[in-house]
Protein backbone atom coordinates (compact mmCIF):
# COMPACT_ATOMS: atom_id res chain seq x y z
CA UNK A 1 0.00 0.00 0.00
CA UNK A 2 1.27 3.46 -0.93
CA UNK A 3 -0.17 6.75 0.37
CA UNK A 4 1.11 10.14 -0.78
CA UNK A 5 -0.06 13.74 -0.78
CA UNK A 6 -0.19 15.24 -4.28
CA UNK A 7 -1.58 18.17 -6.27
CA UNK A 8 -4.34 17.61 -8.83
CA UNK A 9 -5.61 20.56 -10.89
CA UNK A 10 -4.08 22.77 -8.22
CA UNK A 11 -5.95 21.05 -5.36
CA UNK A 12 -4.34 19.31 -2.39
CA UNK A 13 -5.14 15.60 -2.59
CA UNK A 14 -4.24 12.22 -1.14
CA UNK A 15 -3.46 9.35 -3.49
CA UNK A 16 -3.50 5.71 -2.48
CA UNK A 17 -2.43 2.65 -4.44
CA UNK A 18 -3.43 -0.74 -3.07
CA UNK A 19 -4.07 -4.16 -4.64
CA UNK A 20 -3.58 -2.67 -8.09
CA UNK A 21 -6.28 -0.03 -7.58
CA UNK A 22 -5.76 3.74 -7.39
CA UNK A 23 -7.82 6.25 -5.42
CA UNK A 24 -7.49 10.04 -5.44
CA UNK A 25 -9.16 12.08 -2.68
CA UNK A 26 -9.28 15.89 -2.40
CA UNK A 27 -8.73 17.34 1.05
CA UNK A 28 -11.59 19.71 0.24
CA UNK A 29 -14.61 17.80 1.46
CA UNK A 30 -12.67 14.50 1.77
CA UNK A 31 -14.06 14.02 -1.72
CA UNK A 32 -13.03 10.92 -3.64
CA UNK A 33 -12.28 12.22 -7.15
CA UNK A 34 -11.08 9.06 -8.88
CA UNK A 35 -11.15 5.31 -8.41
CA UNK A 36 -9.36 3.19 -10.99
CA UNK A 37 -9.56 -0.59 -10.79
CA UNK A 38 -6.51 -2.72 -11.72
CA UNK A 39 -7.71 -2.96 -15.32
CA UNK A 40 -7.17 0.81 -15.64
CA UNK A 41 -10.90 1.54 -15.86
CA UNK A 42 -12.08 4.76 -14.18
CA UNK A 43 -15.22 4.03 -12.17
CA UNK A 44 -16.17 7.56 -11.06
CA UNK A 45 -17.13 10.66 -13.03
CA UNK A 46 -15.38 14.02 -12.55
CA UNK A 47 -16.52 16.92 -14.70
CA UNK A 48 -13.95 18.65 -16.88
CA UNK A 49 -15.34 21.97 -15.60
CA UNK A 50 -15.33 20.87 -11.95
CA UNK A 51 -13.99 23.64 -9.72
CA UNK A 52 -11.17 22.54 -7.45
CA UNK A 53 -10.10 25.96 -6.20
CA UNK A 54 -11.89 25.62 -2.86
CA UNK A 55 -14.48 28.27 -3.64
CA UNK A 56 -17.30 25.94 -4.65
CA UNK A 57 -18.48 22.36 -4.37
CA UNK A 58 -16.66 19.91 -6.66
CA UNK A 59 -18.86 18.40 -9.39
CA UNK A 60 -18.14 14.68 -9.48
CA UNK A 61 -16.48 11.90 -7.52
CA UNK A 62 -18.15 11.20 -4.17
CA UNK A 63 -19.12 14.38 -2.28
CA UNK A 64 -19.77 14.00 1.45
CA UNK A 65 -23.15 15.54 2.33
CA UNK A 66 -23.42 16.73 5.95
CA UNK A 67 -25.27 17.85 8.10
CA UNK A 68 -28.13 18.70 5.72
CA UNK A 69 -29.43 17.03 2.59
CA UNK A 70 -30.36 19.35 -0.27
CA UNK A 71 -32.34 22.39 0.83
CA UNK A 72 -34.10 20.50 3.64
CA UNK A 73 -32.96 22.82 6.41
CA UNK A 74 -31.55 26.27 7.17
CA UNK A 75 -28.05 25.73 5.74
CA UNK A 76 -26.71 26.12 2.23
CA UNK A 77 -27.62 23.22 -0.08
CA UNK A 78 -26.13 19.90 1.09
CA UNK A 79 -24.46 21.48 4.15
CA UNK A 80 -20.88 22.58 4.68
CA UNK A 81 -18.76 19.40 4.86
CA UNK A 82 -18.10 19.28 1.11
CA UNK A 83 -16.67 22.81 1.21
CA UNK A 84 -14.47 22.40 4.26
CA UNK A 85 -10.81 21.35 4.21
CA UNK A 86 -10.39 18.00 5.93
CA UNK A 87 -7.30 16.66 7.63
CA UNK A 88 -5.52 13.40 6.82
CA UNK A 89 -5.35 11.32 10.01
CA UNK A 90 -3.45 8.33 8.64
CA UNK A 91 -3.88 4.69 7.74
CA UNK A 92 -6.89 2.63 8.77
CA UNK A 93 -5.94 -0.04 11.29
CA UNK A 94 -6.04 -3.56 9.91
CA UNK A 95 -6.97 -2.61 6.35
CA UNK A 96 -5.61 -0.86 3.29
CA UNK A 97 -6.95 2.68 3.40
CA UNK A 98 -6.82 5.99 5.20
CA UNK A 99 -8.97 8.25 7.33
CA UNK A 100 -9.77 11.94 7.04
CA UNK A 101 -11.57 14.11 9.58
CA UNK A 102 -13.03 17.58 10.01
CA UNK A 103 -14.74 19.64 12.71
CA UNK A 104 -18.46 19.34 12.17
CA UNK A 105 -19.34 22.64 13.85
CA UNK A 106 -20.50 25.66 11.85
CA UNK A 107 -21.90 29.11 12.59
CA UNK A 108 -25.27 28.05 11.21
CA UNK A 109 -25.14 24.65 12.93
CA UNK A 110 -23.53 25.16 16.37
CA UNK A 111 -23.11 21.55 17.50
CA UNK A 112 -19.83 20.07 18.70
CA UNK A 113 -19.03 17.00 16.65
CA UNK A 114 -16.32 15.32 14.58
CA UNK A 115 -16.92 13.90 11.12
CA UNK A 116 -14.68 11.13 9.77
CA UNK A 117 -14.41 9.38 6.43
CA UNK A 118 -12.52 6.12 5.96
CA UNK A 119 -11.51 5.29 2.40
CA UNK A 120 -10.80 1.58 1.89
CA UNK A 121 -10.00 0.38 -1.62
CA UNK A 122 -9.51 -3.23 -2.61
CA UNK A 123 -8.72 -4.56 -6.08
CA UNK A 124 -12.29 -4.27 -7.37
CA UNK A 125 -14.14 -2.80 -4.40
CA UNK A 126 -14.20 0.64 -2.78
CA UNK A 127 -15.74 1.05 0.65
CA UNK A 128 -16.44 4.45 2.22
CA UNK A 129 -17.32 4.68 5.91
CA UNK A 130 -18.78 7.95 7.21
CA UNK A 131 -18.73 8.42 10.98
CA UNK A 132 -20.15 11.23 13.11
CA UNK A 133 -19.22 11.60 16.79
CA UNK A 134 -21.15 13.94 19.07
CA UNK A 135 -18.39 15.54 21.14
CA UNK A 136 -20.72 18.03 22.84
CA UNK A 137 -22.88 17.97 25.96
CA UNK A 138 -26.27 18.02 24.21
CA UNK A 139 -28.04 15.95 21.57
CA UNK A 140 -27.91 16.81 17.86
CA UNK A 141 -29.60 15.65 14.66
CA UNK A 142 -28.25 15.55 11.11
CA UNK A 143 -28.77 14.22 7.62
CA UNK A 144 -25.97 12.80 5.48
CA UNK A 145 -25.17 11.16 2.16
CA UNK A 146 -22.35 9.80 0.03
CA UNK A 147 -23.26 11.47 -3.27
CA UNK A 148 -21.43 9.17 -5.70
CA UNK A 149 -21.17 10.06 -9.39
CA UNK A 150 -20.76 6.68 -11.10
CA UNK A 151 -19.21 6.80 -14.54
CA UNK A 152 -21.05 5.39 -17.56
CA UNK A 153 -20.08 5.50 -21.21
CA UNK A 154 -23.60 6.20 -22.44
CA UNK A 155 -26.53 7.06 -20.17
CA UNK A 156 -29.05 5.68 -22.64
CA UNK A 157 -27.69 2.16 -22.16
CA UNK A 158 -27.44 2.32 -18.34
CA UNK A 159 -29.90 0.36 -16.20
CA UNK A 160 -30.22 0.28 -12.41
CA UNK A 161 -31.50 -3.00 -10.97
CA UNK A 162 -32.79 -3.75 -7.48
CA UNK A 163 -35.37 -1.03 -6.76
CA UNK A 164 -38.48 -2.77 -8.11
CA UNK A 165 -41.28 -2.64 -5.54
CA UNK A 166 -39.62 0.12 -3.51
CA UNK A 167 -41.40 3.32 -2.54
CA UNK A 168 -39.77 6.62 -3.43
CA UNK A 169 -40.23 10.35 -3.33
CA UNK A 170 -40.19 11.78 -6.85
CA UNK A 171 -38.29 15.01 -6.30
CA UNK A 172 -38.34 15.80 -10.03
CA UNK A 173 -42.13 15.39 -9.98
CA UNK A 174 -42.92 17.75 -7.13
CA UNK A 175 -42.14 15.42 -4.23
CA UNK A 176 -44.98 13.00 -4.95
CA UNK A 177 -44.74 9.56 -3.31
CA UNK A 178 -44.68 6.69 -5.81
CA UNK A 179 -44.11 2.93 -6.03
CA UNK A 180 -41.50 1.71 -8.53
CA UNK A 181 -43.07 -1.14 -10.49
CA UNK A 182 -40.59 -1.15 -13.40
CA UNK A 183 -38.22 -4.13 -13.72
CA UNK A 184 -35.26 -1.75 -14.11
CA UNK A 185 -34.71 1.97 -13.80
CA UNK A 186 -33.66 3.64 -17.05
CA UNK A 187 -32.64 7.24 -17.54
CA UNK A 188 -34.74 9.21 -20.01
CA UNK A 189 -34.94 12.83 -18.91
CA UNK A 190 -34.42 14.12 -15.39
CA UNK A 191 -34.40 11.48 -12.63
CA UNK A 192 -34.36 12.63 -9.00
CA UNK A 193 -35.71 10.03 -6.59
CA UNK A 194 -35.30 9.19 -2.92
CA UNK A 195 -35.99 5.50 -2.34
CA UNK A 196 -36.40 3.58 0.87
CA UNK A 197 -33.20 1.52 0.84
CA UNK A 198 -33.81 -2.10 -0.21
CA UNK A 199 -32.25 -4.97 1.70
CA UNK A 200 -30.37 -6.30 -1.32
CA UNK A 201 -27.52 -4.72 -3.25
CA UNK A 202 -28.22 -2.63 -6.34
CA UNK A 203 -26.59 -3.20 -9.71
CA UNK A 204 -25.82 -0.49 -12.24
CA UNK A 205 -25.33 -2.24 -15.58
CA UNK A 206 -24.16 -0.94 -18.92
CA UNK A 207 -23.62 -3.60 -21.51
CA UNK A 208 -21.16 -6.16 -20.19
CA UNK A 209 -19.94 -3.85 -17.43
CA UNK A 210 -21.51 -3.30 -14.06
CA UNK A 211 -21.17 -1.98 -10.52
CA UNK A 212 -22.73 -3.54 -7.43
CA UNK A 213 -23.68 -1.12 -4.66
CA UNK A 214 -24.35 -2.08 -1.05
CA UNK A 215 -24.80 0.02 2.06
CA UNK A 216 -25.61 -0.03 5.76
CA UNK A 217 -26.50 2.61 8.31
CA UNK A 218 -28.19 4.79 5.69
CA UNK A 219 -31.97 4.49 5.36
CA UNK A 220 -32.39 5.70 1.79
CA UNK A 221 -30.95 5.53 -1.72
CA UNK A 222 -30.97 8.66 -3.86
CA UNK A 223 -30.83 8.24 -7.64
CA UNK A 224 -30.13 11.34 -9.72
CA UNK A 225 -29.31 12.46 -13.22
CA UNK A 226 -30.26 15.96 -14.40
CA UNK A 227 -31.15 15.01 -17.97
CA UNK A 228 -30.36 17.20 -20.95
CA UNK A 229 -32.68 20.13 -20.15
CA UNK A 230 -31.61 20.70 -16.55
CA UNK A 231 -27.96 19.96 -17.33
CA UNK A 232 -27.90 22.78 -19.89
CA UNK A 233 -28.22 25.24 -17.02
CA UNK A 234 -25.50 23.70 -14.82
CA UNK A 235 -22.41 25.77 -15.53
CA UNK A 236 -19.87 23.29 -14.17
CA UNK A 237 -21.09 20.51 -16.47
CA UNK A 238 -19.69 20.51 -20.00
CA UNK A 239 -22.14 19.86 -22.87
CA UNK A 240 -23.42 16.28 -22.87
CA UNK A 241 -21.51 15.37 -19.68
CA UNK A 242 -24.83 14.53 -18.04
CA UNK A 243 -24.78 11.40 -20.20
CA UNK A 244 -21.54 10.18 -18.58
CA UNK A 245 -22.76 9.53 -15.04
CA UNK A 246 -25.48 8.24 -12.75
CA UNK A 247 -25.60 9.28 -9.11
CA UNK A 248 -26.55 6.45 -6.75
CA UNK A 249 -26.23 7.75 -3.21
CA UNK A 250 -26.33 6.10 0.19
CA UNK A 251 -28.32 8.67 2.16
CA UNK A 252 -30.17 9.49 5.36
CA UNK A 253 -32.85 11.98 4.37
CA UNK A 254 -36.39 11.22 5.56
CA UNK A 255 -35.52 10.82 9.25
CA UNK A 256 -32.43 12.70 10.47
CA UNK A 257 -30.07 10.81 12.75
CA UNK A 258 -30.56 11.77 16.41
CA UNK A 259 -27.27 11.51 18.29
CA UNK A 260 -27.02 11.81 22.05
CA UNK A 261 -24.06 13.49 23.74
CA UNK A 262 -21.00 11.27 23.43
CA UNK A 263 -22.66 8.91 20.92
CA UNK A 264 -21.46 8.00 17.45
CA UNK A 265 -23.08 6.95 14.20
CA UNK A 266 -21.59 5.21 11.17
CA UNK A 267 -22.93 4.49 7.71
CA UNK A 268 -21.10 2.98 4.77
CA UNK A 269 -21.38 2.32 1.07
CA UNK A 270 -19.39 -0.18 -0.97
CA UNK A 271 -19.00 0.01 -4.76
CA UNK A 272 -17.82 -3.19 -6.41
CA UNK A 273 -16.83 -3.69 -10.04
CA UNK A 274 -18.69 -6.74 -11.34
CA UNK A 275 -16.99 -9.19 -13.72
CA UNK A 276 -17.83 -8.54 -17.36
CA UNK A 277 -20.70 -10.71 -18.58
CA UNK A 278 -21.28 -12.21 -21.98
Amino acid sequence: MKIEQVQFRGAACVRLEAAGARVLVALQGAQVLSWQTPDGCERLFLGERARLDGGAAIRGGVPVIFPQFGARGPLAKHGFARLRRWRLVGEVDGAAGFELTCDGTDAGWPHACAVRLRVRPEATRLRLDLEVVNTGASALAFSAALHGYLRVDALASAQLHGLTGQRYEDSAGGGVARLDAAPTLRFDGEVDRIYVAPAQALELREGARGLRLSQAGFGEVVVWNPGATLAAGIDDLAPDEYARFVCVEAAQVFEPVALAAGARWCGWQAIEAMPASG
